[in-house]
């Protein structure tokens, strides 16, 4: 008897073409095997940890230092926390997807997440450039500008990166398009609410002026997300009102 052939595994120089969503690389990647991940772990903590660091420059080089191990961590955190669920959800909609498929599709969408990130690191730097630094009078500005121009930037990174599974998406789904979009949303939005929240539990990762640099704060699991985003989008709009 011959061997089984061994798992394929996706080059570095083959990443552009699955940002594009290039659907013959897609479905390789979703049968690779364990040198892939490897590599994926690596993109991550490349991509995440750069993004992250600029995220944290508004608040000093400790916060930048952490958040460049906190992000990846995030990340990684987001790929196991909703592996299950994503296999879980496809297979009641009807998909015929495996939870080594579900898990390979949320890695490769995370993988695609950091390449984002990356390349965002230089709107990110100028963000900290222009926004009102750390003790100046306009402190809870520029905190605040930080805050959310941050969360449009991961959204916009998360969004796009699970947007180029669709293709993947169709092709497990048998070119059956209403089906591969369904499980496109639901997976989206469970990435975004887990990631949301989750962000919100590693935190601080631009930190609050007024209190210490800490790699976790001591109330990690009190409030949400949603509620701290709400509360610093209105000081945002108060405060550009009273300067008009």
């Amino acid at each position: 008897m011959s061997a089984a052939a061994p798992p394929p595994s996706i080059p570095y120089h083959s990443l552009g073409e699955i940002c594009r969503g290039r659907r013959d690389l897609v479905g390789r990647w979703m049968a690779a095997g364990m040198l892939t991940d490897v590599r994926a772990v690596a993109i991550i903590i490349l991509g995440a940890g750069l993004y992250g660091a600029s995220l944290g420059l508004w608040r000093g080089p400790g916060q930048a230092a952490m958040n460049a191990i906190k992000f990846p961590l995030l990340i990684t955190l987001v790929v196991a926390g909703n592996a299950a669920l994503n296999g879980m959800l496809a297979m009641v909609m009807g998909a015929p997807l495996s939870f080594r498929q579900t898990y390979r599709a949320i890695l490769l969408s995370m993988v695609i997440l950091a390449l984002v990130l990356g390349s965002l690191t230089p709107v990110s730097l100028a963000l900290w450039f222009n926004a009102p630094p750390l003790g100046s009078e306009d402190t809870g500005l520029g905190y605040a500008l930080i805050m959310v121009a941050h969360v449009f930037l991961i959204a916009l990174a998360g969004v796009t990166a699970n947007v180029r599974l669709y293709g993947a998406l169709r092709g497990a789904c048998r070119d059956d398009s209403r089906l591969a979009l369904r499980v496109l949303v639901a997976w989206l939005a469970g990435n975004l609410l887990l990631g949301s929240q989750l962000s919100w539990n590693l935190r601080p990762f631009i930190g609050s002026p007024e209190l210490e640099t800490q790699f976790f704060r001591e109330d990690a699991f009190s409030g949400n997300f949603f509620e701290a985003l709400h509360r610093q989008g209105l000081n945002l709009i108060h405060r550009e009102t009273r300067h008009d």
